[in-house]
């Protein structure tokens, strides 16, 4: 299993949090016929060691903005921001050296094989040639039968798992993931999140972005959403679902009907041929009382399920509310 810590980078044994963000804003000045853009109002949050951590929000909402300040590529306008205890301003080098940042886009050289592609990566980070562990990477990204291939022969899958490779060379706390799964079938998500946890078992931070949310929902310790270059909520992922105070219930009927059954107590009700969704307040009313009313309406019910509101849920709400 991959270490955080190696000799050329040792980790700062505290109970800092691996990142510490304080009052993070970003302001794009005017150019041509675009307005000035406050891409970050304020930002302040926390990501604790040794977590899973995922930082959320709708397109435009400022996580691209945040994650590139994090890789150095982006000047803040004001703020504060710490990586693994290391200001970004005043101790640039050790913070860039506590990241690791895993890009949407593929970046590196096709004509490079993947032991080249993480050699070269690991002598611009200045890791001497006897401690670098580019073969153990490859082996830990199962791509060491790759290593002498070209990296233009991988497939989509090898070339995502060779970017984590990539990021991981200088053996960084902190491992930054930005929509890694973008675009990739569901045997390759799946096989990029064992490897995620993985890493993080071995005691690496992970933060994550993703559009994905039934993934974040089941990997993230905590969640951060962001909205409008603003922080509108940052939980645990159990306590954040649980605000979540709608349930449905999926009713199979006997026989079609021409409209789906309406009452003041259901918030939404979908009918689609002999099954209707029955969306409720679960504060307010239960599932057996919601089958009373469907039943009083003189609708025979032959089968019955019922489904937790979910990440989604919470998520729309708190985006729409702001």
């Amino acid at each position: 299993m991959l270490s955080p810590a190696t000799p050329h980078h040792p980790a700062i044994i505290t109970d800092e949090p691996a990142i510490r963000i304080r009052d993070l804003a970003k302001e794009y000045a005017a150019t041509g016929k675009s307005p000035a853009k406050r891409a970050l109002q304020g930002v302040s949050f926390d990501v604790p060691r040794g977590q899973i951590f995922g930082l959320l929000g709708p397109n435009g909402a400022g996580k691209s903005t945040l994650i590139n300040t994090l890789a150095g590529l982006v000047l803040k306008s004001s703020g504060t921001v710490e990586i693994w205890g290391h200001d970004i301003d005043t101790d640039r080098r050790n913070a860039k050296a506590a990241i690791g940042i895993v890009p949407q886009e593929i970046v590196f050289d096709p004509f490079f094989t993947p032991i080249e592609v993480l050699d070269i990566q690991a002598g611009l980070y200045g890791v001497p040639k006897h401690l670098r562990r580019s073969m153990d990477l490859l082996k830990a990204v199962h791509l060491a039968d790759k290593a002498r291939a070209y990296s233009r022969s991988l497939s989509g899958g090898m070339k995502r798992r060779l970017l984590i490779a990539k990021a991981m060379v200088h053996t960084p706390p902190v491992l930054v993931l930005d929509e890694p799964t973008a675009g990739v079938d569901v045997e390759l998500r799946r096989q990029l999140w064992e490897l995620v946890s993985e890493l993080n078992a071995g005691g690496v931070t992970v933060v994550l972005t993703t559009h994905y949310l039934e993934e974040a929902e089941q990997l993230c310790d905590r969640i951060a959403i962001i909205n409008h270059g603003q922080l509108i909520t940052n939980k645990p992922t159990r306590e954040l679902v649980g605000m979540a105070r709608e349930k449905v219930v999926v009713l199979t009927l006997d026989r079609p009907l021409a409209q789906a059954p309406q009452h003041p107590a259901f918030l939404k009700a979908v009918l689609n041929d002999r099954q209707v969704e029955i969306t409720y307040n679960k504060d307010r009313s239960n599932a057996g009382e919601v089958l009373g009313l469907v039943q009083a309406m003189g609708v025979n019910i032959i089968d019955v399920s019922t489904r937790e509101a979910d990440l989604e849920d919470v998520f729309v709400r708190l985006t729409a509310q702001s």
